[in-house]
């Protein structure tokens, strides 16, 4: 990774805002955050993983399958919430990098940059590698940072 020490501040910066925002989320046990900010740096959206508004948050959240058939994905609330053209915008998710479906919409809306962490879970591995050549196949950068840069965030 090349960046300037301003842009890896920034980046941590809004990555630790994605991680506020991760708090949100009523998950039991995936936590996820997202922020979405425009070239200039200024904050546009954020979005948390959670059922939709008028869904109640209840046992189901602690049932896989039902959960996962209704969970919108922080990235998702993320574009949705912006209301806007995203072209050559960043969006930054907490606490791992997008998965395959949400970098599609990512790519679908011409983001210009991902900045996420390193992903070392083991059942997610094919699908995030998936999402890293959706990124690369649609000339997004992707930005991973380690779980040392990780953790000066917490």
């Amino acid at each position: 990774m090349n960046l300037h020490l301003n842009e890896v501040s920034w980046d941590l910066f809004y990555l630790d805002m994605a991680r506020k925002a991760s708090e949100r989320s009523k998950d039991p046990s995936t936590k996820v955050g997202s922020v979405i900010i425009d070239s200039k740096k200024r904050f546009v959206s954020l979005g948390f993983n959670g059922f939709p508004r008028k869904m109640k948050d209840d046992g189901r959240l602690y049932d896989r399958e039902a959960k996962y058939k209704r969970m919108i994905h922080a990235e998702e609330n993320a574009i949705l919430f912006a209301k806007g053209d995203l072209e050559g915008y960043t969006i930054y998710v907490y606490p791992f990098m997008p998965c395959a479906h949400c970098a599609s919409l990512i790519s679908q809306c011409e983001m210009a940059r991902v900045v996420s962490f390193k992903n070392n879970i083991i059942r997610w591995a094919e699908n995030m590698e998936t999402a890293r050549e959706t990124f690369t196949e649609c000339g997004i950068e992707l930005v991973e940072y380690s779980n040392e840069e990780l953790e000066k965030i917490l």
